[in-house]
């Protein structure tokens, strides 16, 4: 029975590298949204916050109403007692119960000046409740446009970049199975601890992508050859000869091209 052929280092630094160009490929269409999914939320957030004061300033003044009618119902209560008042007066028998009378009517002729009073503090509230709910549905009905149009744009983003997205994360896992895992936890490692996401690199111009450092002409002719996995001593990156990458690119664009 014949050996498996084991996998060359070379075979292994394509599959790398074609791995490195798919996740690079995810990253691109979630960077083109972006911070819109937290623009989205966030303006959500404040539309519901907008509501919810809104609600209260409209509750607030709905309960300054009632208060203005309760003190108008009083009002009329008042004056009828003091007409009452002054009729019975009219037929009082001696000076007790006249005065009796009298002050009953000028109480109620006070508790009608403190309703006036306290009606016109009412109203005096609610043309301020009237100003600032006004300004705050301006601010509510302009947030809620901004929404529609945050939200419009991010779905059709999702909708352009969904499918693409899918197919190519089940691509990255399918590339994974291909290749070792030792190979895979570096990777994802070092990809991890770099802020473009970059773990598979090409040396350009003498360095590796990304980075001003210098690599020795040896270490360059050692990645050339292809023999074994070699990191940047600088960021840990696994690094690729330019040929190589090239060849992967052109080749991955057209699987790219085709989802």
């Amino acid at each position: 029975m014949a050996k498996k052929k084991e996998t060359t280092v070379e075979n292994k630094l394509r599959a790398l590298y074609d791995l490195q160009l798919i996740d690079s490929r995810v990253d691109t269409i979630r960077s083109v949204r972006g911070e819109l999914p937290l623009e989205v939320e966030d303006l959500e957030d404040e539309v519901a916050g907008l509501t919810t004061r809104l609600e209260k300033l409209t509750d607030s003044v709905d309960t300054l109403n009632d208060q203005i009618k309760m003190k108008k119902n009083l009002m009329e209560e008042a004056k009828a007692l003091i007409k009452k008042y002054t009729e019975q007066q009219k037929n009082v028998r001696n000076n007790r119960e006249f005065n009796s009378l009298t002050k009953e009517t000028e109480f109620q002729d006070l508790e009608i000046q403190l309703a006036e009073k306290n009606i016109k503090e009412f109203l005096a509230k609610i043309e301020h409740k009237n100003v600032v709910i006004d300004e705050a549905k301006l601010k509510l009905s302009e947030r809620k446009n901004h929404l529609k149009h945050k939200k419009a744009e991010l779905n059709t983003i999702l909708e352009e970049t969904k499918k693409e997205e899918e197919v190519l994360l089940l691509k990255s896992e399918k590339c994974k199975k291909d290749i070792e895992e030792r190979l895979v936890l570096a990777y994802s490692r070092i990809r991890n601890n770099v802020k473009n996401g970059l773990a598979v690199v090409a040396v350009e111009r003498g360095a590796s992508g990304g980075s001003y450092f210098t690599i020795p002409p040896q270490i360059i002719m050692e990645i050339g050859s292809r023999k074994k996995i070699i990191t940047d001593e600088h960021s840990g990156r696994i690094l690729v000869d330019e040929e190589l990458a090239n060849e992967q690119k052109i080749k991955m664009e057209k699987v790219f091209a085709k989802i």
